[in-house]
Parts: structure tokens; C-alpha cells; sequence
């Protein structure tokens, strides 16, 4: 079983993504890790090469700037590096995606089992998202998502990369039982408000030149979160305890016992029916 990780990155350093770190969690579990890197100026695709390990390849890429909509330069850039892979499973992870050293195990046995079962075509990880601090996690987002991928039968990256399709279905797929712990909202106050400002121009359609990002003082505001009690993954041991930034005091209490995490639900679960009605309705009128 040839097991190849891939993964898109730009402005590492400057936006404070822990892609090392990401890279490295997955390394034990692949024969190959390939890196898209985009063209930048602040010694990012240096940071990659510093891993040093044989496994590594990396391909160099243009973001195009006529993609800047919706986040759809993000799955153009997945498919190309998806594009340079050949295994018989591919594990993507974004940039701010990292493994926990205690799932690896799970992990490879999900694939080796479903291997032979072609009707599975991708396999899912539960999530941890974390906010302001490494000791914050929201439950609110995603609970899900695919991030190892069967190639060949025409999966390709969606909408702005976060999952994946077959001719815009979604993939059949089991668990592995494992976690992707997501760092994209921890970072230190001034890498937070640069990389706010450039990633909302990838959906906005604003031009927004690294180092000359819009900064101004923003507050992340935890209301749906609870703490976090689990261990975090040990290539991450470093980039804790390097974390110099204060957060303001913030009283967590457990999802169960938290209003503001129940009115998101609400709201999360009506705008999907109303989505799906909206579709229905389309569909009809086209059958019309």
C-alpha cells in the first residue's frame, strides 16, 4: 500500500501557520509528502525544505489572482498538488492541520481495511477547533471532515477546499476514529489580524498584497466555546510553549450547558434546510 500526504501553502511564516509541524504529524504514515508552495517572499518554501526529510517534494505554483471569489483559488491550488500524487490513498491537511502521534495507529489500519473496498472512496476525521489559545476549543464548526482521499475515481477539492467532491457528490466514506486538531485561530494578535484580512480577500475579491494587509485591532469572541482537557499533538510542544501572547479572561463552560452554542445549532440546522429547500425549489423549476 503506497500512501502519499499532500498539502498547499503561501506566507507561512507571516501568517504564523504551523505547516512544519502539520507536515510532520503526517510523516510517519506516508511513503511520500508532496508541498505546493506558492510564490512568496518571506521564506516559506526555505521553512519546507528545512524538514529535511527524504520524503519531501515540492512544487512550486502561481496563485491566480482571477480566482480571488468564494475561496475557489484554495481548491484550485489542492488540486494541483493532488494532481502530482500517486498512491493508492492520498492524506491531505491544510496548512494549520496537525495529527495526533496517538491516532497514527487507527489511521493506517482504517486505510489497510478499506483498502480492497472500492465503494469507499475517501475517509473521515472528527475535529478539534481551537480559538485565541491552545486550552479553547469550539465545537461549533465542523465536526468532519474527509482528509484521505481514494485517487482515480475523480475525486476533486470543493468550494474553497475544505472538502471534497465527485462530480460535485459526496464521497462515499468511512472514519478512521481519529482527529485533525485545527490551529487556525491561535496565533499571536498581529499574525491573527494579517492573515483575517488576506484570507477574507480570497473570498471577497479584494488584492491583497502580503505586508500590506489592513490591520486593525480584532477580538475573537469565544461565546460557543469550552475548554480543552485533551493532550495536544507532541510536534506541537514547541509552538506551545514558544505562545507570548495574553488573552483576556474568559469563563468556558461545557457545550451542554451553553446557550450561545445551542443558538448557533439552531442556526447552523435551519440555514442547511432552508439551502436544501432552496434546491429542491430550483430543481423543480428546471423540471418545469
Amino acid at each position: 500500500m503506497r500512501v502519499v500526504g499532500f498539502t498547499i501553502v503561501r506566507n507561512a511564516i507571516r501568517y504564523d501557520y504551523p505547516v512544519v509541524e502539520s507536515i510532520c504529524s503526517a510523516l510517519p504514515l506516508v511513503d511520500e509528502f508532496l508541498v505546493a508552495v506558492g510564490q512568496c517572499d518571506d521564506g516559506t518554501r526555505e521553512l519546507i525544505e528545512s524538514i529535511g526529510s527524504c520524503k519531501l517534494r515540492i512544487v512550486d505554483t502561481v496563485w491566480d489572482d482571477n480566482q480571488r471569489r468564494g475561496g475557489t483559488v484554495l481548491a484550485q491550488q489542492t488540486n494541483i498538488a493532488m494532481d502530482h500524487c500517486e498512491g493508492d490513498w492520498l492524506v491531505y491537511l491544510q496548512a494549520d492541520e496537525v495529527l495526533h502521534e496517538n491516532d497514527l495507529d487507527s489511521i493506517a489500519k482504517s486505510m489497510k481495511r478499506n483498502l480492497g473496498r472500492p465503494a469507499i472512496q475517501g475517509l473521515s476525521f472528527r475535529y478539534h477547533h481551537f480559538v485565541s489559545d491552545y486550552g479553547i476549543r469550539d465545537p461549533l464548526p465542523y465536526r468532519k471532515q474527509i482528509r484521505i482521499i481514494r485517487p482515480g475515481v475523480g475525486v476533486q477539492s470543493w468550494g474553497d477546499a475544505c472538502g471534497f467532491r465527485i462530480d460535485g457528490r459526496k464521497l462515499r466514506s468511512a472514519t478512521t476514529g481519529a482527529w485533525v486538531y485545527h490551529y487556525s485561530y491561535v496565533k499571536p494578535p498581529e499574525n491573527m489580524t494579517a492573515k483575517l484580512d488576506y484570507f477574507s480577500s480570497l473570498y471577497d475579491g479584494r488584492l491583497v498584497t502580503p505586508g500590506q494587509e489592513h490591520i486593525q485591532e480584532v477580538e475573537l469572541q469565544p461565546t460557543t466555546c469550552e475548554p480543552f482537557r485533551g493532550t495536544h499533538p507532541a510536534v506541537m510542544h514547541d509552538r506551545i510553549q514558544k505562545k507570548d501572547w495574553i488573552i483576556p479572561p474568559i469563563r468556558l463552560v461545557s457545550r451542554w450547558r451553553n446557550p450561545k452554542y445551542w443558538q448557533g445549532m439552531l442556526y447552523k440546522n435551519t440555514r442547511t434546510l432552508r439551502r436544501w429547500a432552496g434546491m429542491r425549489a430550483e430543481d423543480k423549476s428546471k423540471a418545469a
